[in-house]
């Protein structure tokens, strides 16, 4: 015979994830508790293709909509393969796939070219009419103090071809600040963006990789306001490194672990921010769904959304 906390344990996992199917099921396609509540400001909603994993994008392109997603942000692998999907059927069947669901291509994520190799795909995204490619950036690790701002603006001196290029291609770099990286501190972030010479070089924002603290991350956001492109609302959780039961996986999505959203939320409300707002986590290993539908995923990531937009508003 189970014990009672065995029973329990084992309701508590199934209702986790039925929590997000009843939430979903409770929000309209485009809810309005957002303009309600948080009056003149609406994220523009960024859908990751790789939270489906390697679905095909005629499977998750019928999800946009569905989510609020203005726009898709295109994967390749190893956290999915729509890149590869796109190769593989052509440009103008994809542009096609896009314009038969009413969206458009909003990002081109790229980690695996780094930000000294995108100018081929900057063209791509120029065709498509995708203004943001995201990717890491490239330098020494662990520097502290002096020797990181100097690497920092050596990092910028350098892609000053790249970005040349991309802005004759009218296309932004955004850099995410990655764990073992460049660009992983708080002031290395600031650097990037004082730095800057322009819009055509911003910040792809994972507040995964920071101090999960809404104090630290919301001057951060003040001290880079005008030059992210990409916010992830997307929190450590129990991390993404290693197999973990799936109510622990899902840690990192809003409202579920610890991190407050609502400081973060009011600050970018405050900022009226219009860069892309992205729901996001990793599952592991990489390249798989973060949970085992498409139409389990979309139930999160609206889960996630009414959360957010239920925030209380404050300043």
């Amino acid at each position: 015979m189970e014990s009672a906390p065995m029973i329990m344990q084992r309701k508590t996992r199934r209702g986790f994830l039925a929590e997000g199917l009843a939430a979903a099921a409770a929000l309209p396609a485009f809810a309005p508790v957002a303009a309600a509540v948080h009056h003149e400001w609406t994220p523009r909603y960024l859908l990751a293709s790789c939270m489906y994993g390697t679905l095909p994008l005629q499977q998750i392109l019928p999800e946009l909509k569905a989510t609020a997603a203005e726009a898709i942000d295109i994967w390749p692998k190893v956290h999915g393969n729509q890149r590869e999907q796109l190769a593989e059927m052509g440009e103008a069947a994809f542009a096609e796939l896009l314009s038969q669901h009413d969206t458009r291509l909003g990002c081109l994520t790229q980690y695996p070219l780094g930000p000294f190799g995108l100018q081929q795909e900057m063209q791509l995204a120029s065709r498509l009419g995708c203004s943001v490619m995201v990717t890491g950036a490239r330098g020494p690790k662990g520097l502290k103090g002096s020797e990181e701002k100097a690497a920092v603006r050596e990092f910028v001196r350098q892609l000053e071809p790249h970005l040349a290029a991309a802005e004759k291609a009218g296309v932004t770099i955004a850099i995410e600040n990655h764990a073992n990286s460049l660009i992983e501190s708080p002031d290395s972030l600031r650097w990037l963006a004082e730095f800057s010479p322009g819009e055509v070089l911003q910040i792809a924002f994972a507040p995964y990789h920071l101090p999960q603290d809404t104090e630290v991350l919301c001057r951060l956001l003040q001290d880079c306001e005008q030059k992210i492109a990409v916010f992830y609302a997307w929190q450590h959780g129990m991390g993404c490194h290693q197999k973990l039961p799936r109510e622990q996986e899902l840690l990192q999505m809003p409202g579920r672990g610890d991190l407050d959203f609502a400081p973060i939320w009011n600050t970018l409300r405050q900022q009226n921010y219009r860069g892309w707002f992205e729901i996001f986590m990793h599952p592991f290993p990489r390249g798989i769904p973060i949970l085992p539908t498409a139409a389990e995923v979309t139930a999160e990531i609206n889960r996630a959304r009414a959360y957010l937009e239920a925030l209380p508003a404050s300043g």
